[in-house]
């Protein structure tokens, strides 16, 4: 929950403003303010005071305990003008409010944590438990010195300015290891613990076995991911109680997908009472990985018969490909979600002058894979490998990276051992059809005139369907220097259907500092003037030049009012 603490009329309207557009997420607190501030700094998570930040200073610094579990503050101006993260910038998520604080309101956001500042990740912000020299070793990174990346295996994190050798280091691994001294040691979510019950097991017992099974393996329970077992024992209250201890999921399957995992350690006792020959090795087994500790029985100090048993299984990190669409070329065209993801991946492949136009973005230790025109299919390779390497890895194309971009390649290559995450951007034709105006108003389509992967036959047919089928169309690749009769073709074809006088409009560049459009009509339209970097579309039957404008009517009313 967000607390929300102002003194002023302005400050209210500004508070009132986060309080309607986050009802779910936001306390308003009234009264005094230092009595409203040190509610809301022991009842919420995060707060934002539209005070001055002096007067912030003072009524928190009473309050604050330690920087791990004390609230993110950020202080708003009484203009709006500015969304201070203040304190726990990190750990209390300031800096990220901050930021959404000043999209809602419009005020800029204003980071001063060192890590933020320079576009490095901070160390204990990756979503993983961190031990060790945090402060000595983000410092270290800040300062430019050598830090060695020390990992056991393959993770996706995210970019970071690391060497092989380093006299600081950040180490990787779910072992049950002491940071050593300028040392920090990141614990990844690896380890999936499978745990089988007798009804009425005490938590006591499933956690102490659990406990135990990964101290003698030198396991670290900070890396746990997820205690697994039977669906057959999803509400067993010693399972339950035991994955809410140790904060982690409880995740079920059928009898039927466990008997089908091949384990080192079957038995009937499962078999006879739920159905499947194994539940604690299947259950960890079932979603792949390394068996690190097989089946293991609790002790019990009565002598009695176990109730537990669990296994221990390291899963292989999954890599993360990100398919990202950049836009038509303008900046302000990228959307934030693929700003998000382009500052997220430590593996960057792309077409070189699309890498040009985002590299200021990147973050540093972001390693560049980057190639030329023609290498479409190399690249969606690439990108692949990379990620079933375990990497962080985004593919860039132009628009949106699903039309005639690189997606379709890049998950032709992928298969179901890696993540894949698409990012949508604003195509060539919707960036030219605003600048048109409205011309794709009504059904239109999309047609490639590059013969180069599809035989003209088949593009030919489609430019006939759409003719005959009055759709608007958008031409990509229009005309090249060694393809110049295809679009003279497909406007023949066109108009056959359709009226001489019938719109078109021209864009070349969209959204580039040397854009240039004009509108014209099929007959009028010289091929000559049209390239590679221009986007042709086509009107229909309805479309109209309505000051300046090509325009097509979502329905045919305006027709019969022209009759």
């Amino acid at each position: 929950m967000i607390g929300l603490i102002s003194a002023t009329v302005a400050g209210a309207a500004a508070r009132d403003r986060l309080a309607a557009a986050w009802p779910d997420r936001t306390r308003v607190y009234e009264g005094p303010v230092g009595d409203a501030v040190r509610a809301a700094f022991a009842e919420c998570e995060q707060l934002v005071c539209f005070l001055a930040t002096g007067a912030v200073v003072r009524l928190v610094a009473p309050l604050l305990g330690d920087k791990a579990s004390d609230p993110g503050v950020v202080c708003v101006d009484e203009g709006g003008r500015f969304a201070v993260s203040l304190v726990g910038g990190h750990g209390g998520g300031a800096n990220e409010l901050a930021g959404e604080v000043g999209e809602l309101l419009g005020a800029l956001p204003v980071v001063t944590t060192a890590t933020d500042a320079v576009g490095v990740p901070g160390l204990d912000t990756l979503g993983f438990p961190v031990e060790g020299d945090v402060a000595g070793v983000s410092r270290a990174v800040l300062d430019g010195e050598p830090v060695a990346l020390k990992a056991d295996f393959a993770w996706p994190l995210p970019p970071l300015p690391v060497t092989s050798e380093g006299s600081y280091a950040i180490r990787l691994t779910d072992r049950l290891v002491e940071p050593a001294a300028h040392e920090v040691v990141l614990r990844p979510p690896s380890l999936v613990v499978g745990v089988g019950a007798s009804q009425g097991a005490p938590v006591e017992e499933v956690l102490g076995l659990v406990e135990a099974a990964l101290r003698d393996a030198g396991l670290s329970a900070r890396s746990i991911a997820e205690l697994a077992t039977v669906d057959a024992k999803a509400g067993e209250p010693g399972i339950v109680e035991a994955a809410a201890r140790l904060g982690v999921p409880l995740v079920t399957y059928s009898a039927e997908e466990l008997a089908q995992v091949d384990v080192p350690n079957p038995s009937d006792a499962p078999l006879a009472a739920v159905g499947t020959p194994s539940v604690a090795e299947a259950a960890a087994l079932v979603r792949g990985g390394e068996l690190l500790v097989p089946k293991r029985k609790s002790d019990r100090p009565d002598g009695q018969p176990a109730m537990a048993t669990c296994a221990v299984v390291r899963r292989p990190a999954r890599g993360r490909l990100t398919v990202v669409g950049l836009g038509p070329g303008a900046r302000d065209l990228l959307t934030p979600r693929a700003k998000a993801e382009l500052r997220r991946a430590s593996v960057l492949v792309g077409l070189d002058q699309y890498v040009d136009q985002i590299r200021d973005l990147l973050r540093p230790g972001t390693r560049i894979l980057e190639s030329g025109l023609g290498a479409e299919e190399e690249r969606a390779r690439t990108a692949v490998e990379e990620a079933r390497k375990g990497q962080a890895v985004a593919l860039i194309g132009s628009g949106d990276a699903g039309v005639y971009a690189m997606a379709s390649p890049a998950l032709a290559e992928a298969s179901d051992d890696i993540d894949v995450i698409g990012v949508p951007g604003v195509t060539a034709a919707l960036a030219a059809a605003a600048i048109l105006g409205a011309p794709l108003g009504h059904d239109h389509v999309s047609i490639s005139l590059s013969d180069l992967h599809t035989p003209w036959e088949v593009i030919e047919r489609r430019v006939r369907a759409a003719a005959e089928a009055d759709i608007v169309v958008t031409f990509y690749n229009p005309r090249s220097r060694g393809r110049d009769w295809q679009l003279p073709k497909a406007l023949a074809i066109l108009a056959e259907h359709r009226e001489p006088t019938t719109p078109v409009g021209v864009v070349r560049n969209a959204s580039r500092p040397d854009e240039a459009s004009r509108l014209t009509t099929l007959a009028a339209l010289d091929p000559a003037t049209v390239d590679m970097m221009t986007v042709v579309t086509v009107g229909n039957t309805a479309t109209r030049d309505i000051a300046g404008r090509m325009v097509t009517p979502r329905g045919y009313r305006w027709q019969e009012g022209d009759k």
